[in-house]
């Protein structure tokens, strides 16, 4: 008997395993967006990108070595257009974040990755999620709300970052057939090279700041290293379509954790606006009819759907 209450209570930890490394990975992203946010009065966004980039390209490719496989052109041409999508698609988020809270550019940059489900729809009901999330984002747009209106440049670069995460989704797919961690350690390499020039620029050689570099390395750490190492052990555990709605509430926790760790505190328009964003981009994976939906994301996977 007691036996099997213990063999069950395994088996209930190992069930559940998945899905606290899912929720780990994303806090661990979010903490890791914020504690780079902390670094923008010194560097810069432009400089921060870098560091998170630069960083995670040289841990990922000591990791996987992908010069070890033969690539032909077409995968590395495929490679170039992924990492140089994942490369803007960071630098654009980071400069936004210098001017919005980090859980209202979290949700207009998840525009970006539900216009691609939407777009590969074929179901009427999907219309009325496009609706929901179109509502959202009119919600947060600065012609909404004139007395507490957002950045527009903030939310334009969002929204920039948003059009280049869908890029990144359609050229992850194109090489989907390269091993996921060769694919991701190349592909942020590329990215590290679009972003050097501006950061370079920006930063100059407080880049070369021993203190800044390790705070950039933790960035890098906490924001690609770890959640990816947790994302591949919840993919394997975790359903698709219940991963997506899992993902779909991740700019509920950039609020959070904007209020938390940054005192950025939402007016109520825009919490209503995030939960409309929430809703539209968990009902397009519900509703779906592929069981394993493909929400990309920027720091993982090429089918990895968490964003920032």
């Amino acid at each position: 008997m007691t036996t099997a209450l213990s063999s069950a209570r395994v088996g209930s930890a190992g069930a559940l395993m998945p899905y606290g490394a899912l929720l780990g990975s994303m806090i661990s992203v979010i903490v890791g967006t914020s504690y780079a946010k902390q670094l923008f009065g010194e560097v810069g966004p432009e400089g921060t990108a870098l560091y998170r980039a630069g960083f995670s390209a040289v841990l990922l490719l000591a990791l996987w070595r992908p010069w070890r496989r033969a690539w032909t052109r077409r995968e590395l041409i495929d490679m170039a257009l992924y990492g140089g999508s994942l490369g803007a698609m960071n630098l654009l988020f980071y400069k936004a974040l210098a001017t919005i809270p980090l859980g209202v550019a979290i949700a207009i940059e998840f525009i970006g990755p539900l216009g691609v489900s939407m777009f590969h729809s074929r179901r009427l009901a999907h219309f009325a999620w496009i609706g929901l999330a179109i509502v959202g984002l009119g919600l947060l747009l600065p012609i909404a709300a004139p007395v507490h209106a957002l950045d527009p440049k903030g939310v334009v670069l969002a929204l920039l970052a948003g059009l280049f995460w869908a890029f990144y989704i359609v050229f992850g797919q194109r090489g989907a057939h390269v091993h996921p961690g060769q694919a991701v350690a190349v592909g942020m390499a590329a990215a590290a090279l679009v972003i050097a020039p501006v950061g370079i620029l920006t930063a100059g050689m407080h880049l070369l700041s021993p203190r800044l570099m390790v705070a950039g390395l933790i960035v890098a750490v906490v924001s690609s290293a770890l959640p990816f190492s947790l994302e591949r052990l919840a993919l394997k555990g975790i359903p698709g379509r219940a991963f997506g709605v899992l993902v779909a509430a991740e700019p509920a926790l950039g609020a959070l954790a904007g209020m938390v760790l940054l005192g950025e505190m939402l007016t109520l328009r825009q919490g209503v606006a995030i939960a409309l964003i929430i809703a539209a981009g968990a009902g397009s994976v519900l509703w779906s009819g592929d069981p394993s939906p493909g929400l990309p994301e920027s720091h993982g996977l090429p089918d990895n759907p968490i964003s920032v």
